[in-house]
């Protein structure tokens, strides 16, 4: 594994922390990783802020690796704030990645900083009750 994770239980949501190798095989095991996180502290809602290193992934690598991921997200996870720190990888990819989960059923969001996306759990949070 090249990638390192760390877990913060925040309220009603996690805050998890990837650092490591931006890869397609990185990146499907640390979402694998990030459901189970999601079980194991008994919550729906997951900030992941991730900081892995090099270029971003090819479109097609992002479709597929969302494509997978979703189906198996949903009762699980049911609101993602992400945010990815690398300012190599390019905004457009990432939201189409979003838009890509979205159409799959996964309430997912891109953020550019941490602050944005904790405010949107919290206000979703608020919000549900």
């Amino acid at each position: 594994m090249s990638y390192t994770m760390d877990v913060e239980a925040k309220g009603n949501y996690l805050h998890i922390t990837v650092r490591g190798i931006n890869s397609p095989q990185n990146v499907r095991n640390y979402l694998a990783e990030v459901r189970q996180k999601c079980i194991d502290h008994r919550t729906s809602a997951v900030l992941i802020e991730e900081s892995l290193s090099g270029p971003g992934l090819p479109s097609l690598d992002i479709f597929n690796i969302v494509r997978d991921a979703s189906k198996n997200i949903h009762p699980v996870i049911r609101r993602i704030a992400y945010v990815d720190t690398n300012t190599e990888h390019s905004l457009r990819e990432l939201k189409f990645g979003e838009t890509v989960a979205v159409n799959r059923g996964v309430n997912v969001k891109v953020f550019s900083t941490v602050a944005e996306g904790e405010k949107w759990l919290k206000g979703l949070a608020e919000f549900t009750g």
